[in-house]
């Protein structure tokens, strides 16, 4: 926050995504903690090229120290960006913790199982919520719309549209404050470890369009298109026509 007030700029990496100082300070902290606390588990971080090398099989971390960027760089961002870690046991996001610093909220995974928050010191549970009688209301990437998941909200007739950044639309699904977010751009397995492994804490699941759960490990640690869910639950297989 202190880089971001003090007016930030970016560089840019070789695939044209933006990187800033608060990106590698983050890196800094997260790599040296998770060594010094898990030396015996393989970090995969966004800005730490060298760990993209590594073929991790039944237990890693996904780090990204800032997910959403180009929110990060954005004057009315509004707060859209986040601080993921995530644990992957054989395939599966299976514990994760979110910071959003803008907002001082915090979220994780405990070791019951449950999905927690620390909201300016105060702690709760996270839970889903029922889908509302008036109808369910989705999330969408607002620096990443495209034409399938304006498809797949006419296919479900969801008109209730919430343009928000980062991991942050998994916490708000997790938070009872949305029912889903379909994503059908790209994006990387650090930018949704965290966030599905504390959505499925809440109860709620994140899918492949088939219907098959998402999973990780995958060639480059490039994700498909994936559909996350709280209690709302869409018709599958989607494919747009």
């Amino acid at each position: 926050m202190q880089i971001k007030s003090a007016g930030v700029t970016a560089d840019y990496k070789a695939d044209a995504s933006p990187v800033t100082a608060a990106d590698h300070a983050s890196e800094a902290i997260l790599k040296a903690a998770l060594e010094q606390f898990f030396p015996d588990i393989a970090v995969v971080s966004e800005e730490n090229a060298d760990s993209h090398l590594l073929h991790p099989q039944d237990r890693y971390f996904l780090v990204d120290p800032l997910d959403g960027t180009r929110e990060f760089l954005r004057p009315d961002s509004n707060g859209n960006f986040t601080v993921n870690i995530g644990l992957i046991e054989n395939g599966v996001a299976c514990g994760g913790l979110i910071y959003v610093p803008s907002m001082d909220w915090l979220c994780w995974t405990d070791t019951d199982g449950q999905a927690m928050q620390d909201k300016a010191g105060v702690q709760s549970r996270m839970l889903i919520r029922p889908v509302p009688e008036q109808g369910a209301a989705a999330l969408a990437s607002r620096s990443h719309r495209d034409p399938m998941t304006n498809a797949f909200l006419q296919a479900e007739a969801i008109s209730d549209i919430v343009s928000a950044g980062s991991s942050l639309k998994f916490l708000l699904l997790a938070a009872g404050e949305a029912d889903i977010y379909p994503r059908f751009g790209p994006t990387m397995e650090w930018d949704t470890a965290a966030g599905e492994a504390i959505l499925r804490a809440a109860g709620g699941s994140v899918h492949a369009p088939d219907g098959q759960p998402h999973r990780y490990g995958k060639p480059g640690w490039k994700n498909g298109a994936f559909i996350a869910c709280a209690a709302y639950q869409p018709q599958f297989p989607f494919s747009a026509l």
